[in-house]
């Protein structure tokens, strides 16, 4: 395009979670790799604790793992998850135990901040990556490049422009994919606690009134705290102060886990079903929320976006050697190989949400005797939590 391009293998735009593990994958391949992306805030000043937090399944570890991400995390800041109960909206129960199912562990509970932190920590000490924290402004495609034109008035031309910049991405915008985006009309509302019992590295999760609340376990009798809400009654949870809004989670949880004392600023998200009815263009691959976006009720958001750089990054590394990163061919197998794993996890999720969101004393009958019955088959449980564990 220009004689004064910047020339990479691949351009990774967004700088969360899944874009820098996307960047990291890839430079650790062997590629020249460029990030457009902001350098990451970090927590608040006299913050101890991040509201946003993740589950990350077994699958999202291996990666981290491969990438030696993992291994740099501070340990004493990680949750295991050994068993998870879930209630219904009466008598119901599911019980779900690492130890049944042969796991070390159902998931690892880990604050955004610490593993961003890590992720940045890796990337400086690469020497094929090249960050900007331009703003992208323009994005261009032709038969042997793709190019980036930056606000800082450079450009930057690669063979493949991997979409990581979240639900309302850019670059699926450049790329001209349909989105569609159904609103739950639910807010997410996020905040930490510390509790005065013992959460012995269980997570709970609590469907009431066409509301889900879920307490998932974090070092030292803290948990951490999801609440989607319809969006009017998160207004109001987030407008109380620390105590009120305590005192709320001890009601709505039936006391479980005794006194509960706020340790961080809640925060509230809203709450969306967004498909795309492609995952790539010419030299352009989507990957996490730019990709698709669920709701949170099983925790698997980033974990199904760190399976679309896995995927990614598998999909290169044994690629023919004639190819070149934005081979059409080869971003057919990235889409194939991930199509069935993205719609199976949207159904499943969008499922149980309409579900739970019906009201009325026949739907919650059938809501109760539902879990009561996938309750009393080991078979069944078995294979969700496989299914969970990625």
């Amino acid at each position: 395009m220009t004689s004064h391009s910047l020339t990479f293998h691949a351009i990774v735009v967004g700088g969360g979670l899944v874009g820098k593990t996307a960047a990291l994958a890839l430079v650790q391949s062997g590629l020249r790799v460029a990030l457009i992306a902001p350098r990451a805030a970090g927590l608040p000043p006299g913050a101890a604790f991040d509201s946003r937090i993740y589950a990350l399944s077994s699958s999202s570890q291996t990666l981290l793992e491969r990438l030696c991400v993992w291994q740099a995390l501070d340990r004493s800041r990680l949750g295991p998850v050994l068993d998870m109960r879930v209630f219904g909206d009466a008598f119901a129960e599911l019980h779900f135990s690492a130890f049944q199912a042969s796991v070390p562990q159902l998931a690892w509970i880990a604050e955004s901040t610490l593993i961003e932190q890590s992720l940045d920590a890796a990337l400086r000490f690469q020497p094929s990556l090249s960050w900007f924290e331009s703003r992208a402004q323009g994005m261009t495609v032709d038969d042997d490049a793709a190019y980036v034109a930056l606000s800082s008035s450079e450009t930057l031309q690669a063979d493949l422009i991997v979409g990581a910049d979240g639900a309302h991405s850019w670059v699926h915008a450049q790329m001209g994919a349909k989105v569609d985006r159904r609103d739950y009309r639910q807010t997410g509302v996020v905040a930490n606690f510390k509790a005065e019992k013992a959460h012995g590295e269980t997570a709970y999760q609590w469907f009431r009134d066409t509301e889900i609340i879920a307490l998932l376990p974090l070092r030292d009798d803290r948990v951490s705290l999801v609440w989607s809400a319809r969006t009017e009654h998160a207004d109001e949870l987030l407008a109380l102060d620390p105590a009120q809004l305590a005192a709320q989670v001890e009601v709505a949880t039936q006391n479980l886990l005794g006194t509960l004392e706020c340790v961080t600023p809640a925060q509230g998200f809203p709450l969306a079903l967004q498909t795309m009815d492609k995952l790539i263009a010419p030299r352009v691959a989507l990957v996490g929320d730019a990709a698709h976006l669920i709701h949170p009720l099983a925790g698997q958001g980033m974990n199904l976006g760190l399976r679309d750089v896995a995927a990614l990054a598998d999909v290169i590394a044994n690629k023919e050697g004639f190819r070149d990163l934005g081979d059409s061919i080869l971003l057919r197998r990235y889409e194939r190989a991930r199509r069935e794993d993205i719609q199976k996890l949207m159904v499943a999720t969008d499922g149980l949400q309409r579900l739970f969101a019906v009201p009325g004393t026949v739907a919650r009958a059938v809501r109760n005797v539902g879990m009561a019955l996938i309750g009393a088959q080991p078979l069944v449980k078995r294979w969700l939590v496989s299914a969970a564990l990625g």
